[in-house]
């Protein structure tokens, strides 16, 4: 089998079919025709072959026969060494152009894990955003808490306000007419909140109970359903209750009971909510200039990714999406819509965070190459036992569904990224 390189994700194999290979073929598809075919005088399945060509001619074979062939000389080319395949095969034959009993030639061209050009990987210089904690971000994370805790209750005087909540009924209208998903009763809103349409909130402010109002709104060009994306619609609403949320005070008493270990006073939670605070800063400081540092080796680097990759890569995720939409017994579609997304804009995400994952994948395994890392085999099999507990399975069970050499390619990759993030420069 020779093998041509016409770029750096691109090959075309050539290999001649022999006479003895091509009969071969011809066996075996005849094999596969008979069991369906009926001819007078001969049970179902057991035509002789003479009597099947003499009908529908030996050539009625040729495709099946060649694609047989091709099966196992794609399988060859799966095991050469030099090249990974990744896609399915462009085949250059003719069937018209066989002629039994001689060879012919085959020429197939297919994508391949492309060629990956590391550009600076090690040394890289990124920012660092700084961790502090404002006694303002103190207080507002315990008036969370107070209102975690807090119940909402009826506002007797005044008017709805932000930070109020709102009972209301609401139906929407588009050209004056109704239009579906459009209508709730008894609806409760935080207002400010800026869970509805932009404007939507806004306009409530000020409302007393049992009030009516029109309220004009323009859905988002980019909302989730096309009929309504960018369309200026009326919501006509009615406003049955207005509450608010009652608090407790903030005391010691209150404290103890969050039941928080080592806390007991006010002055002790605040200083537990700063550690909190400062330790999640931190690891957002951490992923800010982990993601600069990875981007930066990403652009550095060159690699013409196949479109096959990609799409496999995009296919895997929304195979994913549509899993969990038969889990919740609700169509792909509705599933997307109920997350406000529409199946196209969310397929067209999906190939760009692939283009994205494929990419840094084959990056680092250049790095992890270039470098000789490789997992260990005691990390891998640490790896299946955390799958197996994690998923409540047999370990025999993964190791069976979960090829080795996946795990032992991400623990590779991943000790790859390590290096470059711990061999990064903070500026």
């Amino acid at each position: 089998m020779k093998v041509e390189k016409l770029s750096s994700n691109r090959v075309r194999f050539t290999f001649d079919v022999t006479p003895g290979e091509f009969e071969h073929g011809l066996d075996h598809a005849f094999e596969q025709a008979r069991k369906d075919v009926e001819i007078k005088g001969f049970r179902k399945g057991k035509v002789p072959r003479n009597i099947y060509e003499q009908k529908f001619g030996v050539e009625s074979l040729y495709e099946n026969a060649l694609n047989h062939v091709l099966h196992h000389k794609f399988q060859e080319a799966h095991s050469h060494p030099d090249h990974q395949i990744v896609g399915e095969p462009t085949i250059d034959l003719a069937v018209d152009k066989i002629k039994r009993g001689e060879a012919f030639p085959v020429h197939f061209e297919v994508a391949v894990k492309p060629d990956v050009e590391l550009g600076e990987y090690l040394g890289i210089e990124a920012k660092t955003v700084k961790a502090d904690v404002t006694d303002s971000e103190v207080d507002f994370e315990i008036r969370q808490l107070l209102k975690k805790e807090g119940t909402l209750e009826p506002k007797t005087e005044g008017t709805l306000d932000v930070g109020d909540t709102a009972i209301f009924d609401f139906e929407g209208f588009l050209d004056d007419t109704p239009f579906p998903g459009g209508k709730a009763d008894n609806y409760e809103l935080e207002i400010g909140s800026k869970s509805f349409i932009p404007g939507f909130e806004d306009q409530m402010v000020g409302l007393k109970a049992g009030e009516e109002s029109d309220i004009k709104v323009t859905f988002p060009e980019n909302y989730h359903a096309a009929e309504l994306a960018g369309k200026e619609v009326t919501f006509k609403i009615k406003l049955h209750e207005i509450k608010v949320m009652q608090t407790g005070e903030l005391n010691d008493v209150w404290v103890q009971s969050l039941a928080r270990e080592g806390v007991r006073t006010v002055d002790e939670l605040k200083a537990d909510v700063r550690k909190e605070l400062e330790a999640k800063k931190e690891g957002e400081a951490k992923n800010v200039f982990t993601n600069e540092v990875v981007g930066k080796v990403l652009d550095n680097a060159k690699v013409d990714i196949p479109q096959e990759m990609i799409d496999a890569e995009a296919e895997q995720q929304i195979k994913q999406v549509k899993s969990q939409a038969k889990q919740y017994n609700m169509e792909y579609e509705m599933f997307l819509s109920l997350n406000g997304i529409d199946a196209q804009t969310f397929e067209q995400q999906a190939a760009v965070e692939a283009k994205k994952r494929v990419r840094t994948t084959l990056v680092f395994e250049a790095i992890a190459l270039k470098e000789g890392l490789k997992a260990e085999d005691e990390a891998v099999d640490a790896k299946f036992k955390d799958i197996a507990a994690q998923h409540k399975m047999k370990l025999t069970d993964v190791k069976k569904y979960v090829p080795r050499a996946m795990i032992e390619g991400d623990l590779t990759n991943q000790m790859a990224y390590q290096l470059v993030v711990d061999k990064a420069k903070k500026i």
